[in-house]
């Protein structure tokens, strides 16, 4: 099997702003055709290193190349890039087909082909019945699709999505996913898509970049990095998790050992880089944790049930350890095995494969 092509190359990224870092130590490779989610919290830098991408900025050190061209000093007309905005910037004054034709027409491009490359491209983001609209006639998904059409009929390798969901309501954003992941597959384009929001990016993404404080904290498949974050931050990010700190005690070639302060102990598949009496914090997520101990859950602690929530098939419980910790544990309801009401004092279970030890901090 070959490896994808590299359509965007970034090597040692940074962005100054007079006083202000806001991107360093930015190493990115973008591979050709994939669907790469930039996440992180409000301020971490992602949306600029987008706008570097698009050309809007400047690095103010380092080097990004675009299907191997070096991209210094490129205008952001000239770059084989497209972008929707949060806003999406679309004509009232114009119908749904003219405003996807708006940039073609700029170009001079020939009435025939113009008709030919809109009418494929409403027919991919399936609004071929309204094309005759305008916007204020149509809804708010329908004006997302509009500017996904206009950024893509013009061809682009790469299209850059800055929040593009942001203003729809849950139900309409949670359709849109879909149909993103559908459009990306029928053009074949590379997609960078900007977002803090963790379930869009677990949802639409071939990879995800997290970043914090300007910096790439860790690039993996969504599966691999809510599994096995590398840092703590990661691993709040993602989703909810339960933290607990604990000291190493054993490393051998089973995995590692570290008890807590009170005496409860973790066994991690892991053991690369850690030594006995190093400070750690372990993670294991709620959906991990278990009433009911398998053939592999051979770990456990005692504890009393002191909340239940109801969502749907699932429960989410809230049990105090008798060493004081609390621990959030995701069920799903079955019918088939008992589970413990408040009050209850119950054994909770987990498995090493699931123990994450990160670096304490």
């Amino acid at each position: 099997m070959t490896n994808p092509k590299t359509i965007i190359n970034i090597r040692d990224g940074k962005k100054v702003f007079g006083s202000f870092t806001a991107l360093t130590d930015i190493n990115l490779s973008i591979r050709q055709g994939e669907i790469l989610t930039l996440l992180g919290p409000s301020g971490c830098g992602k949306t600029t290193l987008m706008r570097l991408i698009a050309g809007f900025e400047t690095l103010t050190s380092g080097a990004i190349s675009i299907d191997g061209s070096d991209c210094a000093g490129t205008p952001p007309e000239h770059r084989p890039v497209n972008m929707v905005f949060q806003r999406y910037a679309l004509f009232p004054h114009l119908d749904v087909f003219e405003n996807v034709a708006f940039g073609l027409k700029v170009k001079g491009m020939p009435r025939a082909e113009v008709k030919e490359r809109v009418n494929r491209m409403l027919h991919i983001v399936q609004l071929d019945n309204f094309a005759n609209r305008y916007i204020d006639e149509i809804s708010g998904g329908q004006s997302q699709r509009v500017a996904l059409a206009r950024a893509l009929v013009n061809g682009p390798k790469v299209l850059l999505l800055d929040e593009p969901l942001a203003a729809l309501d849950l139900k309409v954003r949670q359709h849109m996913l879909a149909e993103m992941k559908r459009i990306h597959t029928e053009t074949g384009a590379t997609f960078v898509y900007v977002t803090h929001d963790q379930d869009e990016a677990m949802i639409l993404s071939d990879r995800v970049v997290l970043m914090e404080k300007g910096r790439i904290v860790q690039i993996d498949r969504p599966e691999d990095m809510y599994a096995r974050p590398k840092s703590l931050f990661a691993a709040k990010f993602l989703g909810e998790t339960n933290l607990f700190d604990a000291t190493v005690s054993a490393v051998n070639g089973i995995g590692t050992t570290a008890v807590t302060p009170a005496g409860i102990p973790f066994l991690g598949a892991e053991t690369a880089d850690r030594h006995v009496s190093e400070r750690i914090t372990v993670s294991i997520r709620p959906e991990s944790l278990s009433f009911h101990g398998g053939e592999t859950a051979a770990q456990s602690a005692e504890g009393t049930v002191e909340d239940v929530v109801f969502i749907g098939s699932r429960s989410f419980y809230t049990v105090r350890l008798d060493d004081q910790s609390p621990v959030r544990i995701q069920v799903q309801r079955n019918g088939r095995l008992a589970l413990p009401s408040i009050g209850d004092r119950t054994r909770v279970y987990w498995d090493s494969a699931n123990v994450v030890m990160l670096p304490h901090t």
